[in-house]
């Protein structure tokens, strides 16, 4: 006798999504997906690790940029995008700031000199490139969160010819408030055991090759705005709050490998420092 009614439903998996359960794939360059919520279909032509994206560029040559994980199809199945996995690095033979690489060496003691640098960012930034040498020579990195208080960091600190101070000031221009600060220390009784340095950078962000971010300068951005979201909003990153900010930061880092990617204007500054803080 005929089954008039067919199979039983529930013999099978009939919660199983139609075109299959999504599996993760790492997002590899030259793989064709399609983002199922947008029918965007190109081929994956960057990862970007820090900032969690994909960048999918169509048969017309357009570009478009999505959150990795999940919602996307490749071949027809659907695909969970990961970021590609990490290859390990090659032994240096030089630091990131040029100098040769010393294997084995330990960190000198730490010095009584010592170098201010106005944020955590500009602090990293140091680190990433001279952190090798700073540490060979025993010099600390400390932040201050801006020059506002600067002589009073000083006071505190009590420069003498054994403890220097080498500052490294954001946006040191003629006729700034900081240029002013920093006239007003130099011609203080601790002016002489204190060097005041600086970039022209409104931001140590822009310290960092704008071609090393795949864009030809850095944007203009309204004084009325808060300059690093809205570079964030100017360049399409997530710009909410202060983590979209701090991992727009580590993805801006994360191109800096060598002095080689930073603007000169910031890289004879630091080496002054170093050689100031370290002299006899």
């Amino acid at each position: 006798m005929p089954d008039r009614y067919g199979t039983d439903v529930l013999a099978t998996d009939w919660r199983a999504p139609r075109r299959g359960r999504a599996v993760e794939i790492e997002a590899d360059k030259g793989l064709v997906v399609e983002e199922v919520s947008t029918d965007w279909c190109g081929e994956i032509v960057a990862v970007e690790r820090d900032l969690h994206t994909v960048t999918l560029e169509d048969r017309r040559g357009k570009r478009r940029t999505f959150p990795l994980g999940p919602g996307f199809l490749l071949e027809g199945v659907p695909v969970i995008l990961a970021a590609p996995s990490r290859t390990g690095p090659a032994a240096k033979t030089r630091t990131a700031s040029g100098s040769v690489a010393v294997p084995g060496t330990k960190a000198r003691v730490a010095r009584a000199s010592r170098i201010f640098v106005e944020g955590r960012h500009d602090a990293e930034l140091v680190e990433k490139v001279w952190g090798d040498d700073l540490r060979i020579e025993g010099v600390v990195v400390e932040y201050i969160e801006g020059v506002d208080d600067l002589a009073e960091h000083l006071r505190d600190f009590r420069p003498g010819p054994e403890r220097r101070v080498g500052v490294l000031v954001d946006h040191l221009v003629a006729g700034s408030k900081e240029s002013r600060i920093a006239q007003s220390i130099a011609k203080s009784p601790v002016g002489r055991e204190v060097l005041i340095v600086g970039h022209p950078f409104i931001d140590v962000w822009q310290a960092v090759k704008p071609e090393r971010l795949g864009l030809e300068a850095w944007p203009t951005i309204p004084r009325n705005v808060e300059w690093k979201k809205g570079v964030c909003q100017r360049l399409g990153w997530p710009h909410r709050d202060q983590a979209d900010v701090a991992r727009a930061w580590k993805h801006i880092l994360g191109k800096v490998t060598s002095y080689a990617d930073l603007e000169p204007s910031l890289l004879g500054r630091v080496e002054e420092l170093i050689d100031f803080v370290t002299a006899p």
